[in-house]
C-alpha cells in the first residue's frame, strides 16, 4: 500500500491549528461588535434625532410587541434605551457581562412573548451573547483595563 502525502485528516488538522491560533480577545471583540450592531440598529429604528421615540414605535408596542406586566409606553422606553445603552457598553467592553446578560434577557422576552417562531434568529443572538456572559469582554476591553471581572 503506497503512502500518500494527503490524509483526509489534514484539512481538519489545519483548521484546528488555525482555530487554536485565533486569540480569544479577537473573537470576543468580534462578538461584541456584531451583537451590538444588531441591537443598536434596531434601537435606531424606534427614534428620531438622538433619542426621541417615534409614534410608530409606540404603536408597535401597543399592537405587536405586547409584553406582559408592562404598559406599551414603559416597554417602548425600556426597550429603546436598552437597545442604545447596552450596545454602546459592549462596543467599549465596559460592564460586558452585565450588558450581554441584559440583552440576553431581552432576547428571551422577545422570543417568549413577541416572536416565538423567530427562534433561529434568537438562538443565533444567544450564541453570541452567552460567550460574552461567560468570558467577559476579553483583553481588548475597558473591563480588562479597569480590572472589572
Amino acid at each position: 500500500m503506497a503512502s500518500s502525502a494527503f490524509s483526509w485528516r489534514s484539512p481538519f488538522a489545519l483548521l484546528a491549528t488555525i482555530g487554536s491560533r485565533i486569540p480569544e480577545s479577537l473573537w470576543l471583540l468580534v462578538a461584541r461588535c456584531g451583537i451590538a450592531a444588531i441591537f443598536f440598529t434596531s434601537g435606531r429604528t424606534k427614534v428620531t434625532g438622538l433619542l426621541t421615540i417615534t409614534d410608530s414605535a409606540y404603536a408597535l408596542f401597543e399592537e405587536e410587541y405586547k409584553v406582559p406586566l408592562l404598559s406599551p409606553y414603559v416597554a417602548a422606553h425600556a426597550a429603546t434605551y436598552a437597545e442604545h445603552a447596552f450596545p454602546i457598553l459592549l462596543l467599549l467592553g465596559l460592564f460586558t457581562r452585565f450588558a450581554a446578560l441584559c440583552l440576553f434577557g431581552m432576547t428571551l422576552v422577545i422570543e417568549i412573548f413577541v416572536y416565538p417562531l423567530a427562534w433561529p434568529t434568537h438562538l443565533s443572538w444567544a450564541a453570541i451573547l452567552l460567550p460574552l456572559i461567560a468570558r467577559g469582554g476579553g483583553t481588548l476591553s475597558m473591563d480588562k483595563w479597569l480590572k472589572i471581572p
